[in-house]
């Protein structure tokens, strides 16, 4: 996609600072961090995000996931690390590539991921499991 910002960091037409990289993505260090060593995980094929990703591509980038998280928590010695990833202007996305962030995290940090916890009606909870789980299969 021309106008897509992290094809360009892709096909290296924007430079990044890459920390890791395979046949499917690139993880770079976000140029705006929400903390020190906040990565992204890229994919090389323009996907614009989880609805259209294919199960055969997404296990092949999760597999990723558990490895790069790894490496920053031990480079960092962070106390625990956000794993990101929003999909629809609704939900945050601002980018429309299909990325992963990785936020490190430490217990006086100043990063806020928040929401506000809801209730179900009693029964609403397993209907809307069963209506769920009926489109998985």
């Amino acid at each position: 996609m021309e106008n897509c910002i992290f094809c360009k960091i892709i096909n290296g037409t924007i430079p990044a600072t890459v920390i890791y990289e395979d046949e499917n993505a690139k993880v770079i260090l976000d140029i705006a961090p929400a903390a020190k060593g906040h990565a992204i995980l890229v994919l090389k094929e323009h996907v614009e995000n989880v609805f259209e990703l294919e199960s055969e591509l997404a296990g092949k980038v999760f597999a990723v996931v558990p490895k790069v998280a790894a490496a920053i928590k031990e480079t960092l010695g962070c106390d625990g690390l956000n794993i990101l990833q929003n999909n629809g202007v609704a939900a945050g996305q601002t980018v429309f590539h299909f990325h992963i962030h990785f936020i490190p995290r430490w217990g006086n940090d100043t990063v806020r991921i928040k929401w506000e916890t809801r209730d179900y009606a009693d029964g609403e909870a397993a209907a809307l499991a069963e209506s769920i789980s009926k489109k998985i299969n």
